[in-house]
C-alpha cells in the first residue's frame, strides 16, 4: 500500500528539520526520511547559531525531532532511494521498501566531505583538524595553526585563518610554489604566513592531542591544530533522477534554485547543503523555513484554483 502525504522532506538535518517544523505548524501532513548522516556528526559543537552557540550537533537535531512531533510530523530512520513524477505529485521508493507519495518534496540531503588522504586526517577531523573557523576558530584561537594546501585555494584559507592566530603555517603539499601567483605571495607575506613546500605524509599525535606534521622529507613542523579543506560531494541523486538542472561550481555541482529553493522541477524545492558547500548551521534552518512556507503557499493557491 503507497502512504499519502501533502510533503515528503528527504533529509533530518538543520534544513529538513526546519521545513517540517514550518510545514506542520501549517497542519500538512508531512513525512521526514532521514538518513541519519548529518554532515557536522564529527564535531562536538556548533557555533554562530544565535542561541544555541556551542551546543552540541547531536542535541540540536534531537531536540528539533522533539519539537516537529509535536505538531504531527511523521519521521522515519530510512533513505529514499528512489523518486519518480506520478500525475501531479511525486513516488518516493525508500530503502526499507516503503512506498510514499507526495504531493510536494523537499530535499535537504545535504553532502559528504572527502577529505585529504593524509594518515590521521579522517581520525582527527572536527577536533584538532578542521575546515572553517567560524564554526572552530574562537575555540583554538591563537594556538599555532597550519594549512594543508591540496589546491591554489589553500592561499585564500591560510589568509582567512590568520584572523584567529598570529602564528599560521601553509604546507603546499600537493601545490608547486609556482602555482602561487603574485598576489598570493604579497598577501602571505602581509599576513606574515609562513610557506613551507612539499607533501604532508602524516599527523603527529602526542596524548590524543595534535603535535605537528610531518613532510615526505622526514621533517617535521610543530602545530597544535590543521586546517583542511574537504572536496564537497553533493548528495544529487533525486535531483539526478527527477530531471533537476544542475550547475557546476568551484565546490561541487548543485541543482538551479530560485530564492525560495524551488528547483527546475516544478513541486521540488531544495534546502541547506543540498544547494551549496557554505551552508551553515543557521543558514540552513533559514533556507528550510523559507522554502515550506512556499511549499505552503504553493499548496494553499493550487487547492483553490482546483475548487478544493
Amino acid at each position: 500500500m503507497t502512504e499519502q502525504y501533502e510533503v515528503v522532506v528527504v533529509g533530518g538535518g538543520a534544513a529538513g528539520l526546519s521545513a517540517a517544523l514550518v510545514l506542520g505548524r501549517a497542519r500538512r501532513h508531512t513525512l521526514v526520511v532521514d538518513a541519519g548522516e548529518p554532515r557536522n556528526a564529527p564535531a562536538a559543537h556548533m557555533q554562530g547559531y544565535l542561541s544555541r552557540d556551542g551546543m552540541p550537533p547531536a542535541a540540536f537535531l534531537a531536540l528539533g525531532r522533539e519539537e516537529i512531533a509535536r505538531y504531527g510530523v511523521e519521521l522515519v530512520r530510512d533513505r529514499a532511494a528512489e523518486v519518480t513524477r506520478t500525475g501531479d505529485g511525486f513516488t518516493v521508493l525508500l530503502a526499507s521498501g516503503r512506498t510514499v507519495r507526495a504531493r510536494r518534496l523537499v530535499v535537504a540531503t545535504g553532502l559528504r566531505d572527502e577529505l585529504p588522504t593524509v594518515p590521521g586526517v579522517a581520525e582527527r577531523f572536527g577536533r584538532d583538524v578542521l575546515h572553517c573557523p567560524y564554526c572552530h576558530g574562537w575555540e583554538v584561537r591563537d594556538q599555532a595553526f597550519g594549512v594543508l594546501a591540496t589546491t591554489p585555494a589553500g592561499v585564500h584559507q591560510a589568509l582567512m585563518v590568520s584572523q584567529w592566530s598570529k602564528d599560521v603555517t601553509l604546507f603546499l603539499h600537493t601545490v608547486t610554489a609556482g602555482e602561487l601567483s603574485g598576489d598570493d605571495r604579497r598577501r602571505l607575506a602581509a599576513a606574515a604566513v609562513t610557506v613551507v613546500s612539499g607533501e604532508v605524509t602524516e599527523l603527529l599525535v602526542e596524548d590524543d592531542r595534535l603535535t605537528g606534521v610531518r613532510l615526505a622529507d622526514g621533517t617535521s613542523h610543530d602545530r597544535e591544530v590543521l586546517f583542511v579543506a574537504p572536496r564537497a560531494v553533493p548528495r544529487n541523486g533525486l535531483f539526478e533522477q527527477l530531471g533537476a538542472k544542475l550547475r557546476q561550481t568551484p565546490f561541487g555541482t548543485y541543482p538551479v534554485v530560485d530564492e525560495t529553493g524551488l528547483t527546475t522541477v516544478p513541486g521540488v524545492w531544495a534546502a541547506g547543503n543540498a544547494i551549496g558547500f557554505a551552508e551553515q548551521v543557521v543558514n540552513a534552518a533559514s533556507a528550510g523555513y523559507r522554502a515550506a512556507a512556499t511549499v505552503n503557499g504553493d499548496l494553499i493557491m493550487s487547492d483553490l484554483d482546483a475548487g478544493a
